[in-house]
Formats: structure tokens, sequence, C-alpha cells
């Protein structure tokens, strides 16, 4: 039989592991059972053709000859069915599906149907070879996707490159990475510039341009030329490893309707067999004519249409699919369960900077007072030069730090307190200089742009302005938010007049701005207290971190973003293209309605045959097409979602 470790019949997360602790044991029976069902279709369709076609005499008329002909047939495919059963009924798990099959099929044989006891159980081992494929091409999609860890690294020791295992590279070492090579480590590049595929984490293959000191991730792929790289993570901690470990705990974590399913299955199952008993028995009295023969048929059938195959198949099958697809695209679920509720998100609320802009701050103004500009540039830098806030950045590289700061204190959301040369510096916006109640030029409150103002001994110093840039897709991404049917909020700590301008140019619904982390928990909570919101919120830095842990889906940018907000969040877009937000909310929502209509399907026919089967007007071969039949067709449904574009 295929693999069946696969988990059609589970019910629960303990049943599930015990699978696939035996599943290298199934992995290694593959053979014989490929080999076994080949023997057992050859045999069974001879002896079709020997009992309804040619109906020879020699076979027909000896019951012995027949049943060993059709009972060779089924052993070949039921040896591991049995094995199974066996296998959880150890456990105390005496109803589920492995146990439905072996008592539907030997009471077939009992009452002398041999062809449709090995109808149920081979057709059943060609579903459970179906699964197997479906879910094989689910997880070499994600494989290949994540599979890119690179096996060595070139790391420049004791004066010479040698070859050794990037697990064994330090942080602060050099590395070299030739052309075709993918990068070991993360870390900052000591080349001049690079190009990188960066396809391995952002499922985007467009080349990217890389120059000095800028940092470079594990998984990217060098295009042009030798390049050397200073290490800035051990490898346990790169990029690649840890969307590996996501997308591999993604499976563990099951959708309300998935764990719906298994807990169904574990009170239907032992219910049909019940059921099934009471078809058999009851009638004789209340039957004149009871003949147990026809009535046990039935119950039999009973059994074999009330397999729930299909459901515990076909439902994990299209959560797993629908996993699969998103990291297609460069978007990680870190559980099918955000896949659902992804699907019902009514408003996006998102942060400004680095996730609808570039986060790539340029210094445009430089307003000194009562100081000259170089050392005002000076005592900026140097005081930034510890934080790793976008505008600090920005600082630094006009102006590179030559002084090293005695301490540093980040205020959150206001800026940085730092001692210098003996001095008490503060360095951000003008709420910092109002807390310390350092008094500054009136007209600083009509300058829209993003600014950061400087104090040496709690003296106003002046202003630099700050200028970031819209990503190149953010009008589109609200675009396709607002015509999906979903509203849309942007909350910023930049300046209110600065936000609501971004939202007007943009098309965002609603807009706050001047916010400390405190205000955005307070704007979230304001929103979630109405029963119907299901709010996403999307966001990059240490700050959205809270947020993101507030809002029943919590989105992070996972290029651009902070290891604080990428732990939090709940769903890591790898590309921080903001137009993938609509592209999740779409894979979440084809997703559900593949999981919908698989159920649908399932029950649907399942009750109308059962019905059938219970009233006799079912027979075996009826039963097979409900079991089977259904689940394959629940299969075939769930893999669609592999191949649907959502761009």
């Amino acid at each position: 039989m295929a693999n069946c470790s696969s988990g059609c019949c589970e019910t629960d997360d303990k049943k599930e592991q015990v699978q696939q602790h035996h599943h290298e044991d199934h992995d290694h029976s593959h053979g014989n059972s490929k080999t076994g069902l080949v023997v057992s279709l050859v045999l069974f369709f001879s002896g079709l053709i020997l009992d309804f076609w040619l109906k020879a005499d020699w076979f027909v008329g000896n019951t012995w000859l027949r049943f060993g002909w059709y009972f060779t047939s089924y052993i070949c495919v039921a040896f591991s069915v049995f094995r199974e059963a066996l296998e959880l009924a150890r456990k105390s798990d005496f109803f589920n599906e492995f146990s439905l099959m072996g008592i539907a099929t030997i009471g077939a044989f009992a009452i002398g149907e041999f062809p449709e006891g090995v109808a149920v159980m081979l057709f059943y081992t060609i579903g459970e070879m179906f699964q197997e494929s479906a879910v094989n091409r689910a997880r070499s999609n994600i494989k290949a996707l994540l599979d890119v860890r690179p096996k060595e690294a070139t790391v420049f020791r004791d004066g010479n490159w040698k070859t050794i295992a990037p697990e064994d590279v330090k942080i602060g070492e050099k590395i070299q990475v030739k052309v075709g090579e993918k990068i070991p480590l993360d870390g900052k590049l000591l080349s001049e510039k690079a190009s990188l595929n960066t396809s391995a984490l952002t499922g985007e293959s467009k080349p990217s341009s890389i120059l000095k000191s800028e940092e470079v991730l594990a998984g990217m792929l060098n295009l042009d030329q030798v390049i050397e790289i200073e290490t800035t993570r051990l490898f346990e901690n790169s990029s690649i490893v840890r969307i590996l470990e996501m997308v591999q705990d993604a499976s563990s974590r099951k959708a309300k309707t998935e764990l719906f399913i298994r807990r169904f299955a574990k009170i239907y199952t032992p219910i049909v067999f019940a059921l099934a008993v009471l078809i058999t028995f009851v009638p004789y009295f209340f039957v004149d004519d009871y003949q147990f023969r026809n009535w046990l048929y039935r119950g039999l059938v009973f059994l074999v249409i009330s397999c729930p195959c299909a459901l515990v198949i076909s439902i994990p099958l299209g959560y797993f699919g629908g996993i699969g697809a998103a990291s297609r695209n460069g978007i990680l679920f870190k559980g099918s369960n955000f896949l659902d509720l992804i699907a019902n998100v009514t408003t996006v609320v998102m942060d400004k900077t680095g996730t609808l802009t570039k986060g790539v701050f340029k210094v445009q103004d430089i307003v000194p007072e009562n100081i000259s500009k170089e050392e005002f540039l000076s005592v900026l830098a140097a005081a930034e030069s510890q934080s790793t806030h976008p505008i600090a950045k920005a600082i630094v590289q006009f102006h590179p730090s030559t002084q090293n700061p005695e301490s540093v204190e980040e205020l959150s959301g206001k800026g940085i307190k730092a001692i210098i040369d003996g001095k008490t510096v503060l360095a951000g916006n003008t709420s910092l200089l109002d807390t310390y109640q350092i008094p500054y030029p009136e007209e600083l409150k009509n300058i829209v742009e993003t600014m950061v103002v400087l104090a040496i001994h709690n003296e106003y110093k002046g202003f630099i302005t700050i200028a970031d840039e819209l990503k190149d897709d953010a009008e589109l991404a609200i675009a396709q938010l607002k015509s999906g049917g979903v509203k849309t909020m942007m909350l910023s700590g930049d300046k209110d007049v600065l936000t609501q301008n971004m939202a007007r140019k943009l098309g965002i619904d609603n807009a706050f701005g001047g916010l400390l982390p405190e205000g955005k928990v307070e704007k979230l909570e304001t929103l979630k207290r109405n029963p119907k919101e299901i709010v996403a919120f999307v966001g990059d830095g240490i700050n959205d971190a809270p947020v993101l842990a507030l809002s029943d889906v919590g989105m992070a940018m996972g290029g651009l973003g902070s290891d604080a907000a990428i732990e939090t969040a709940d769903v890591i877009i790898q590309t921080d293209q903001p137009s993938k937000i609509a592209t999740a909310i779409k894979i979440g929502k084809a997703t559900k309605k593949i999981v919908y209509q698989n159920i649908s399907l399932a029950f649907g026919v399942k009750i109308i045959v059962l019905i059938l089967g219970a009233g006799g007007l079912a027979n075996m071969w009826e039963a097979v097409f409900a079991d089977v039949g259904v689940a394959l067709l629940a299969i075939l449904n769930a893999v669609r979602i592999q191949n649907m574009k959502f761009d």
C-alpha cells in the first residue's frame, strides 16, 4: 500500500506524530507495495474477465479456486492496511480507517463477495498512492524553494582560504563566494558591489545589486564576480535556516477546520461501526423474511461508504498546498490556521516606514544653530551610530561617525539620549526636547518633512530633514486591497501631517500619525472592539512587535524587517512588497474555497449513498465510488491550488 504515514486516518496530533515516527519504515516498503499493486491489479481484472465475461466453468464453479485467486489479489494490497490497524490497536485506537477497511473487506469475503472485497482494498490503495503523490508534490515545491542551504563555505583562516562546513564559520570571519555559488551565511559585503539572485529567499528572480557594507543573506546566489563577505550571524541563525524552520513548523499549526475534521473523524468512525452493526442485526426483529447474508452485505456496504478518507486526506492536503503556493510567491505562513484567518480579514492596518516606503532615508536639509556644520553632523552621527533605525543609518551613512559615545539610551518613539565627551546629547523629534523642557524655534512645528533635532547640554543646536520614498508597488497594493473589499488603515510614528499626505496619495481609508508604540496598540484595540473586524497588521520594526502580536494576523516584511517583528509575526513577506499582502489574502481565500468544496463533496455524496446503502439500493461497487472515488476527486481538487496564479 502507498505510504499510510501520510496520515489519512489520523484524528489527533499524537497519532500523527506516531505515524510520522514510522515514516521511514513505510518508505522502505514502497517498492514492494507497487509490485504488490501491479500483481493485485493483474489478478483482480483477470478474475473479473474469467468470472463475468468468459464465465469459465473451471473458474466460476470452483469456489476454492476463486477464493484463492481473489485472496492472493487481496493480500497483496491489504497487508499494509492490517499492519497499520494493529499498530494503532496497540495504542488503544480501535476505530479508525484501517480497521474499518479490514472488517468490511473480510466480511465481503465471508459472504462470498470476493471481487467486491478486493475492489474496496485495491481502489483504496490506489487512492492512497494518489494522495502520497500529491503530498510529495506539495512537499517538493516547498523543498525546491527552501532547500538551498549551502553545503560548504570558503573562509580565510591562517593566511589561506579553507573550505569548511558553514556550521563551523564564526561571526566576524571573512568568506569568499565564487560566481554561481550560494552565499553560505548572513553577513555584510566587503567587495565594492555584487549582483545577487534572491529568489530562494524572496521568490523574485530579478537580480539585486548590493553595494559595499550592505547586508547579504544566506541562500542568495552570486551572479557575476568573486565577492568577499564578513559574517554577521552563525549558520543556525541565518535567514535561510530560519525560513526553513518556519515552513517546517507551519504544518504543526492546524487550521480550525482541520482540527474540527480530526475531532469529527474520531467521533464519527465508532458511530458508523455501531450503525453498521445495527443495520445488520436490528432488522431481524422487524422483517419477516430476514436473511442474515443480505443484511450483513448492507452493513458492509455502509461501512465502506462511511469511511472518512476523503475528508482527512484532502483537507490537510489543501492547507499544505496553500502553504506551498504562498512560499513560491515569497510569502511564508507560520501555520495553516493563518491561511484560514487571512481569508476573513476585513481591515489591513499598515506601518509606514519600511512597509509602504522603502525605508531608505536620505539627508536633505542641514540647519545648525550656534554650531559649525561639521561639528553638528559629527555629534549627531555619534549619537545615532549605535541605532538600527533607518533614519539613524541614513545619518551615519551621510556623515560617518568619528566619535564613540560613552553611553546610549534609546527612548521609544522619541529618539536617543547619549553621553559624548562628557556632554548629554539628545537626538530625535521635538517631543524629545519637550520631555526635557528644552526650548526650540516655534517654526519647527510647521515643518512637514521627517526631521531630527539636536540638543547638546540642554541647548538646541539645529535640525536636519530626512526624506523617504514610497515602494514601487505601494499604490498598487492599496488598490488591490480595496478592489478585494478590504479596508485599509495606516499607523505611523511620523508626523501626522506627513502621514495624512501619504494616505491621501495612496488612497488609504484612515491614517494616524505621531503615534508611539503604545498609541498604535491603542488604535488597534479600538478597531478590534468590533467583533466583526478581523484585523491584519503589517509592519517591519522592533516597535511594531506589540501590534503584530495583538492583531488577528500579524504580517512582517522579511527583508527589511527586524528579527523581533519577524519572530512575532504570523506571516512573513520575503519580498518586502506590500502588493504581496493582497496575494496572501487571495491564497487564503483560494485554500478555504477548496477545503469547503471538498467538505461539501465528501458529505454530499456519502450521505446520499449511505441512505441508498442502508436501504439496499447501493452495492459494494457504489460504496467503492463513494469512498475512493470521492477521495480521489477531493485530492485532485486540493492539488489545484499548487498550479494557481495569484499575481
